[in-house]
């Protein structure tokens, strides 16, 4: 791998050669001081973030310096960008000065692969547009893994605004190659053109228009929030209607036929996509209906883990063995 821009038709080995690193750096006890790491001292990482973006800057900005590299906070904001000057100059500028990769995240589709093209150091995509948002995925497949103590066979659904999201792509072309079994569940609005091609032969996408059915049918279900800031509200007919049909509630977990893990990639529009007691409820000793417990915060713990992973496999790929 010289760069990881998507999971569309990336190898299953690169796939589990990530998530069986980021195990190492997955913590026993998550109070334990974190171990700091040498393998890519003297590197430096600029994480160029024209996106707003809590979760992955800052998971990205630990995964960098706990591997011993430094970090340079790259934005729009304050620099020649706001005075005209191209994407591509600010990559030939900051590649001048002798860094050693780019963690890039933009609101346009496809900027991670052009990018990749204009610069020999390693582009890491940390979200393009609607495109893909690959290190998302990847922690979502490791804390499935945990939980489930495999990918292969596993039913996970995707519930919420498939049409817009990144997460949403990165999740289906990962699991459906880590043989997964993965179904959809939306209005017929959220559902992309052709989406029941995106999976393969053996693992085909289930299509669900029926939140209780869907998670009937699952072992995990990922939610999708709700993004109003790409025009999702102008697709469904008002917010209510979409939380009454659509939002991950107790109401709707009752359905379910087995226990059931719920995920979110955040951040959460409690009360639209999914209910407060669904999201904070972490006691898998007490389950409504079939719900097991929420793995969101794990879904953060382990976004670090992959990080770090993804950030040495691409800089350092001879300390891995």
């Amino acid at each position: 791998m010289n760069h990881l821009l998507g999971l569309r038709g990336e190898k299953k080995e690169n796939i589990q050669k990530i998530l069986d690193l980021a195990k190492v750096y997955v913590p026993s006890n998550p109070d334990d001081t974190p171990t700091n790491y040498k393998i890519l001292a003297g590197h430096t990482i600029v994480l160029a973030f024209f996106e707003n973006s809590t979760r992955t800057r800052i998971s990205f900005d630990l995964a960098a310096r706990r591997l011993g590299a430094g970090v340079i906070n790259f934005s729009s904001s304050g620099t020649s960008v706001q005075k005209g000057e191209t994407l591509a100059d600010t990559i030939f500028t900051l590649q001048s000065m002798r860094v050693s990769a780019f963690v890039v995240r933009h609101s346009d589709s496809g900027t991670a692969e052009i990018l990749s093209r204009l610069t020999h150091k390693p582009i890491l995509n940390a979200g393009d547009g609607m495109h893909e948002h690959p290190t998302q995925a990847l922690l979502d497949m490791l804390t499935l893994e945990q939980s489930f103590g495999k990918l292969e066979g596993i039913r996970v659904l995707i519930l919420g605004d498939i049409l817009h999201s990144r997460v949403a792509r990165s999740n289906i072309f990962g699991l459906t190659t880590m043989g997964a079994k993965v179904g959809v569940c939306a209005p017929p609005t959220f559902l992309p053109v052709g989406i029941e091609t995106w999976g393969n032969e053996e693992n085909p996408i289930e299509i669900f228009t029926d939140v209780k059915k869907a998670v009937k049918w699952c072992d995990a279900v990922i939610v999708l929030r709700l993004q109003l800031e790409r025009e999702a509200a102008g697709y469904i007919p008002s917010i209510r209607e979409y939380r009454n049909f659509f939002s991950l509630t107790d109401d709707a977990l009752v359905a379910a036929s087995r226990e059931v893990f719920v995920m979110h990639p955040g951040p959460v529009n409690r009360e639209i996509e999914i209910s407060g007691t669904v999201a904070d409820r972490v006691d898998i000793d007490a389950p409504i209906g079939g719900l097991s417990g929420s793995l969101i915060l794990k879904q953060v713990s382990n976004g670090v883990a992959v990080r770090m992973a993804a950030l040495q496999l691409l800089l350092s790929p001879n300390t891995m063995n």
